[in-house]
């Protein structure tokens, strides 16, 4: 079976061609991706929560972080026309995402400087969206975005960014990505529960009480299993994006190749691991004020308790879990992979998947990152391998690649794997 070009919309390659090289780490020298892990503590620890109201800040406008997301943790006039915004994290030291999202608005049309500042020690990352909706978003232009001058010469990330804004009565939101919280992934969940093929469950509760959410794709009765996990880290949305993609594929009701690996696998999905991290507005932690992706060796937090638990009683239950895959978002798209040197239950799987898919993309050439033979098994990928002989790999998106990439990109991992793992070309360990 061969991957249906002919799915892919119409102008897809000339939109590859204009935007792979600033996008997909096409360069001269591939970006290197991440220092080693380090073990950390993964205790819970306290966190900051934020005042939630509705700033008064003079000159009829007004602020708001009254919403599940939302991260605006202080304000004020700072100019004639600029409003300063302060960004803080939930607790330190903490990962360099700054997470921002809120309201504005005036009571009369005006044009306004917003300054968007972060506590010391801490830089810009995330290109600013805005919507009308709150559901819509899109980039600010270019022209009204404008980042601290003393990093532009530099190699250093900026220390804070303006925009211009033309203020009105509507609401106006800005966030660091596109605001899609819990309920928003459970209510996508949902809508793809109503093929008789996917069933939506409880996994758990997370620490404050959320609901941490499981699908089952596939067939019930196989004892073949694929698990998928996204948004440990809560502003990771492009890997979300990723993963929605990747997962909507495999449930194409009328494909055959979906089909067919669907009545041979079993597939579980986490879409949302730290729902109370993403509905907090988080940077980068639970809500028991640790990075969940480091918990996968002591296993502290309920959120990776509860993963480890189902994954153990199916194991139990005399299933194989042949793949794992967990979508992240980073700085540029790099798959980070389980060393060659080791053998899991479908050897060579990872670097076939994302070779055969990089094959339709032209001029694409994936930056693959494969682990150290003895890399600490304290991130899930790592984890999952070791404890469950999972072919597994951590699925990096950049945070600026255009939407549609991200898209494409997933639907044809996803085809490439249901390819392979239904071919047969791969060994695998019964």
């Amino acid at each position: 079976m061969g991957i249906n070009i002919r799915r892919i919309l119409p102008g897809y390659f000339f939109l590859i061609g204009l935007i792979l090289l600033a996008s997909c780490g096409i360069r001269d020298k591939k970006w290197k991706g991440q220092a080693p892990l380090e073990r950390v503590e993964t205790a819970t620890r306290p966190i900051q929560y934020q005042l939630k109201k509705t700033y008064a800040v003079g000159n009829g406008i007004y602020l708001s972080n009254e919403f599940e997301g939302a991260r605006l943790n202080g304000v004020a006039l700072t100019g004639k026309n600029e409003v300063s915004v302060l960004i803080t994290p939930e607790n330190t030291p903490i990962n360099e995402s700054p997470w921002y999202a809120f309201k504005i608005w005036s009571d009369t049309p005006q044009e306004i400087q917003l300054k968007l500042t972060y506590t010391a020690g801490y830089s810009h990352r995330y290109y600013p969206k805005i919507s009308n909706n709150g559901k819509t978003w899109t980039r600010i232009d270019s022209s009204a975005c404008h980042p601290d001058p003393a990093a532009l010469n530099t190699k250093e990330s900026p220390k804070y960014c303006t925009l211009d804004l033309s203020l009105t009565s509507d609401t106006l939101w800005i966030a660091a990505q596109e605001l899609i919280v819990s309920t928003d992934i459970y209510k996508w969940a949902e809508q793809l529960s109503e093929s008789s093929f996917v069933v939506t469950s409880d996994l758990a509760k997370s620490r404050e009480g959320r609901p941490i959410k499981i699908m089952q794709i596939g067939n019930p009765e196989s004892k073949k299993l694929l698990m998928i996990l996204s948004r440990q880290h809560p502003p990771e949305v492009t890997g979300w994006l990723a993963m929605k993609a990747f997962v909507e594929r495999l449930c194409v009701p009328e494909d055959s190749l979906a089909s067919l690996f669907r009545n041979e696998y079993c597939i579980y999905v986490v879409p949302c691991m730290n729902p109370d991290g993403v509905d907090n507005g988080h940077w980068r932690n639970s809500s028991a004020g640790i990075d969940l992706n480091r918990d996968w060796e002591a296993f502290n937090q309920p959120e990776t308790q509860a993963v480890r638990k189902f994954m153990q009683e199916k194991i139990l239950q005399k299933h194989t879990f042949y793949f794992a895959v967990d979508f992240h978002s980073t700085f540029e798209d790099i798959f980070y992979t389980i060393s060659p040197k080791l053998k899991g239950n479908m050897p060579g799987l990872v670097p076939k998947i994302i070779k055969t898919m990089a094959k339709h993309i032209p001029g694409y050439d994936p930056n693959i990152r494969p682990n150290e033979k003895d890399a600490l098994r304290i991130n899930s990928t790592v984890s999952i391998f070791h404890s469950f002989h999972a072919e597994a790999m951590t699925y990096e998106v950049g945070d600026d690649t255009p939407r549609e990439l991200i898209k494409k990109k997933g639907e044809l991992t996803a085809e490439s794997m249901m390819e392979l793992m239904l071919s047969g070309t791969t060994t695998q360990n019964h």
